[in-house]
């Protein structure tokens, strides 16, 4: 380790080569540390030129679509300034691979928690700042729905023609392919068919696009030190241009109600406070002019296509690419999900 970054990661001398020449205050970098959170890429935070940054890029191991994300992730950053969106400010992005062999991008430090990770005071002790912070969660991702894509430029980022439609087929297929896994023994999903054919006969008939971030739920949010409020939006790797809806849909799935945010909150398992899901979606309803009336199709949606994610993960567990206890537990998710799919039909 060197300056309190693997040098294998950040270059630093390659990385001061190359924010000089984007006119960026210059001098010795100071306090460089990788940051925690995040499982797919890598953030390292450190001083120059009496300015903080984070830097972003993917993870040591590349794999296929690593820098296409980065890319991805930096434009809708870019576009989102100015925005009522709260989210990570975008300082430079590098789109090529010239400089530390992948792309990465500069973002402004955001001064935030992850309430997944545990909730300090007065979030600890207060549910009334527990309850205003969810509220807040909801609004963040209502502001997203509510930009206009187009006009940020982002009229070419995704391919929204057939979304809906193309989605159960998308990812049916995507558990197919886990089958040429050998010791994968195929998915042991005991609704798996009946909530796909829910979601093919009850699709909506109309939808407007916008800006999706696709994996919203609190362990991709920071939440304000100060005050009960949603801080920034982060880790925006699966944003596309889709149905916001969506977002909303998977907000619910993973929402805390009586216990722990499914698969990814055990620290809130015994938390309560948060708004229900009743006043979820009646606060997103009070903030944008979209149709709620088949939120629930939305919701089993994102149950239905977090847990084939999720699968994919304990098929390579099978097949010994992952580790079997990690597997195993998101398999017992996937199953949970379902059967929170199957509830709603």
């Amino acid at each position: 380790m060197t300056d309190g970054v693997d040098p294998a990661l950040v270059d630093l001398d390659r990385l001061a080569a190359w924010m000089d020449a984007q006119g960026l205050p210059s001098g010795p970098f100071g306090r460089v540390e990788t940051l925690a959170g995040g499982t797919q890429n890598v953030l390292v935070r450190f001083e120059r030129g009496g300015r903080e940054y984070v830097l972003r890029r993917p993870p040591r191991h590349l794999r296929r679509a690593s820098n296409e994300v980065l890319r991805r992730e930096a434009r809708v950053l870019a576009a989102l300034a100015g925005s009522d969106v709260p989210h990570p400010g975008l300082i430079a992005a590098c789109p090529d691979e010239s400089v530390l062999g992948v792309v990465f991008y500069l973002m402004e430090p955001v001064d935030g928690f992850n309430p997944t990770a545990g909730l300090p005071a007065p979030y600890s002790r207060d549910e009334s700042w527990r309850h205003a912070a969810g509220l807040d969660v909801v609004d963040g991702i209502a502001a997203l729905g509510a930009v206009d894509h187009e006009a940020v430029g982002l009229g070419d980022f995704g391919k929204p023609d057939g979304f809906l439609e193309r989605q159960v087929g998308r990812w049916m297929h995507e558990l197919d392919t886990y089958g040429e896994l050998d010791g994968y023994g195929g998915p042991r999903i005991p609704q798996l068919d009946r909530v796909a054919a829910w979601l093919e006969a009850n699709r909506p008939r109309t939808w407007t696009p916008g800006i999706m971030h696709g994996d919203y739920h609190l362990a991709n949010v920071l939440l304000d030190r100060e005050r009960p409020r949603l801080a920034a939006i982060v880790d925006w790797e699966m944003c596309t241009i889709g149905d916001p809806l969506l977002d909303l849909g998977w907000l619910l799935a993973m929402w805390p109600v009586g216990g722990a945010e499914l698969g990814v909150a055990t620290s809130l398992a015994d938390v309560s406070g948060f708004p229900g899901p009743g006043e979820v979606i009646a606060r997103y309803a009070e903030r944008s002019a979209r149709d709620l009336s088949a939120i629930d199709w939305y919701t089993v949606l994102a149950c239905f296509k977090c847990g084939i994610i999720l699968e994919g993960t304990h098929a390579r567990a099978c097949a010994g690419k992952a580790d079997k206890g990690v597997g195993d537990l998101l398999h017992a998710i996937t199953l949970a999900l379902f059967a929170k799919a199957d509830t709603y039909l």
